[in-house]
């Protein structure tokens, strides 16, 4: 395996050699793939990134630019200061607004305080607001299946607020009242364990048989694909490992997911030093993920940790390839021509 590569990550490049292969102690790792950074937070990270080396430092965030530990102290380091509001911003100053989106008031808020605004929302979860504003345009009720408390959820109904209610798993469907049964749809937070998504539709189902569903799947395409192949490799674990932090929603549901696929065990942990070597004894098997918003050179670390216990025979296990990319904000790749025009 080789080193990983800052927030940029690395990758396995699947190489065993000979002497490790002699060495062999029966004892092994699934690493899922795909893992890791999604296009929405590597386009997010290198906002920051982009920001710092084309304003200077600082740079401040509202909220954190994604949810994982380690790419927020990387990133304060190099200069970013991450605030909770517009308020703690000084005025005039640059703000990057996260990855999970924010409510349009929150624009208003920077327009006030004279902030200059990037907004690095993904993509994907844009594509959930401009939903939101088409079906409050059009008189629906919208049941948002997500999280209380969230941030993408806190955005998404900022967007339409007096149509959208919030439906927290499957037994808050049991809550939900509307006005006309027949012009009412759900969508959904983006990071969401698919499958309970899917409970969650049916439950209101049943009440509302003709409940809309969104033109396109609102769960990210790399929420799918990491619970996928974690639901392929988790019944042949002893315990699956998920790296990640805990306020990372896509990040609990791979251990959720790997549980209900038939793992023995599953642990989320920041860092490969979080391992409690109580959960490998006993272990032949150890699956291998992370979540969308960690860089692979902590998966690496993890690689190291569990071949210094015995676990040096990794099968990368592959179920998709992803390859999508987006560019970064239009407001920023403005500033960056510019600045590149000037020489």
């Amino acid at each position: 395996m080789r080193a990983g590569a800052g927030l940029r990550g690395g990758t396995y490049d699947g190489v065993v050699t000979e002497a490790q292969a002699t060495h062999r102690t029966g004892k092994r790792v699934l690493l899922a793939k795909p893992r890791g950074y999604c296009a929405g937070v590597d386009r997010a990270v290198q906002t920051v990134e982009e920001a710092l080396k084309l304003y200077g430092a600082p740079i401040y965030v509202r909220k954190q630019i994604v949810h994982n530990k380690h790419v927020v102290q990387t990133l304060e380091a190099q200069g970013a200061i991450f605030v909770e509001e517009n308020e703690e911003v000084p005025e005039g100053a640059t703000v990057v607004f996260s990855a999970h989106g924010v409510a349009p008031e929150v624009h208003e808020q920077a327009k006030a305080r004279s902030l200059k605004a990037i907004d690095a929302t993904c993509p994907l979860v844009t594509k959930v607001h401009h939903e939101a504003r088409r079906f409050a345009a059009e008189d629906y009720d919208i049941l948002l299946i997500g999280h209380e408390g969230h941030e993408e959820v806190i955005g998404t109904a900022g967007e339409a607020p007096a149509h959208i209610q919030l439906v927290d798993g499957p037994d808050g469907a049991d809550k939900i009242t509307v006005r006309d049964p027949e012009k009412v749809v759900w969508l959904s937070q983006t990071t969401l364990s698919v499958d309970e998504t899917l409970e969650t539709v049916a439950r209101l189902k049943q009440r509302l048989p003709l409940l809309q569903s969104p033109p396109s799947d609102d769960i990210c395409y790399a929420t799918s694909n990491r619970q996928h192949v974690v639901k392929e490799i988790a019944a042949d674990c002893d315990v699956v490992i998920v790296v990640g932090s805990t306020n990372s929603s896509n990040s609990v549901r791979l251990v959720e997911v790997a549980l209900d696929a038939g793992a023995r065990a599953g642990h989320l942990v920041d860092f490969a030093h979080e391992i409690d070597d109580a959960w490998l004894e006993g272990a032949t098997t150890v699956g291998l993920t992370s979540g969308a918003s960690v860089p692979d050179d902590l998966v690496q670390e993890v690689l190291v940790h569990l071949a210094a216990r015995g676990f040096a025979d990794v099968e990368e296990i592959t179920t998709a390839n992803e390859r999508l990319t987006f560019s970064l904000p239009q407001e920023l790749r403005r500033d960056m021509k510019a600045a590149a025009a000037r020489g």
